[in-house]
């Protein structure tokens, strides 16, 4: 039986509704971004952001479905992005969703965000062999986790500090980088050399799984301040090129480390900063060496989006996992 689900994303900057059938076919995928309201604020302001949410999800989901060429009643169930998030952003999903199951009597499935970059991946690589480790990477998470199966997930290791997007864009905002920061630097740093600056490497204490970015972000922020301070030039795009081979040199070691530990049969790279061409063609080529299948989702499902909460809903209403009408917004919700 086809099985359409809309799904609902507003846990940032990002307005974002989709249907998916099947768990794989992208009917639409709309998404209405922030980026030039917040831009002029150097970031995301949580109480603009509400507004603008509340202004555009009524919009994005008709959209959606017009272009999906469906209805609400051909709908077998609605998806949403409860947590973690901007709590104002979460709620004007949530309800959203909320109201418009309950209206339809369909069910209703919370996903949680990062399960839905994880899910990014099947929407172009169905049947991907698991279990696979998943490095999900963005601006303000850093997880590495162990999927045995759909609905059972184990985490492997977390940022301590500083996710490695967080760290991308303070240290583009060092450099003097317009927002948001992590693409520009990725561009700065295509013409500098990347092994110009020996910055530090966070492996931590031996065996563990986790990341730590805040010391690298200080090296950056030393090193700066200590060629001002003796008037010496400061060939930006090489600080660039060396602070992003040092984030993925750890991103990239821990994770294959991670797979080889756990015998995955993949390796997934899922989240905003899995859109870096860097760390992209450093995991392929990684995982290469011991025979690992690399899936990635294209670039403009990286980033946050409608379509991977749909996918992760489609299985959680196959395993009839669904929310009660009580379901509320959680901005620090863990993953397992």
């Amino acid at each position: 039986m086809m099985v359409l689900i809309l799904g609902i994303e507003t846990s940032c900057d990002e307005t974002s509704a989709a249907v998916v059938r099947d768990g794989q076919e992208i009917l639409s995928n709309v998404v209405a971004s922030q980026i030039e309201i917040h831009r002029r604020y150097g970031g995301v302001v949580p109480e603009i952001a509400s507004r603008h949410h509340m202004e555009n999800i009524g919009p994005v989901v008709e959209e959606a479905l017009q272009r999906a060429g469906v209805h609400f009643q051909d709908l077998h169930g609605i998806a949403v992005t409860h947590g973690p998030g901007l709590v104002g952003a979460l709620l004007v999903g949530v309800s959203y969703a909320k109201a418009a199951a309950f209206a339809l009597q369909k069910p209703l499935m919370a996903v949680h965000h990062l399960l839905g970059h994880i899910y990014a991946a099947f929407l172009s690589h169905r049947r991907l062999p698991l279990p696979a480790v998943a490095l999900i990477v963005s601006g303000g998470h850093t997880e590495l986790v162990y999927m045995e199966d759909h609905g059972k997930l184990e985490i492997l290791g977390s940022t301590r500090d500083d996710a490695a997007g967080e760290a991308f864009d303070k240290v583009a905002r060092v450099l003097g980088l317009p927002y948001p920061g992590g693409p520009e630097l990725e561009l700065l740093a295509q013409g500098g050399d990347p092994e110009a600056i020996k910055f530090p490497r966070a492996w931590l204490e031996e065996g563990s799984l986790d990341f730590s970015f805040s010391g690298l972000k200080t090296a950056v922020i030393n090193h700066l301040r200590q060629a001002a301070a003796r008037g010496e030039h400061v060939n930006r795009a090489d600080v660039a090129a060396s602070f992003q081979e040092a984030v993925v040199d750890v991103l990239v070691g821990k994770s294959i480390e991670a797979a080889r530990r756990k015998k995955a049969r993949s390796l997934l790279l899922v989240g905003g900063v899995a859109a870096n061409r860097r760390l992209r063609s450093r995991m392929e080529e990684e995982a290469r060496k011991i025979g690992l299948p690399l899936f990635s989702p294209p670039l403009n499902l990286c980033t946050d989006n409608a379509a991977m909460i749909a996918c992760a809903g489609y299985y959680k209403y196959l395993r009839k996992e669904f929310a009660s009408w009580d379901l509320n917004a959680y901005p620090s919700l863990p993953l397992a």
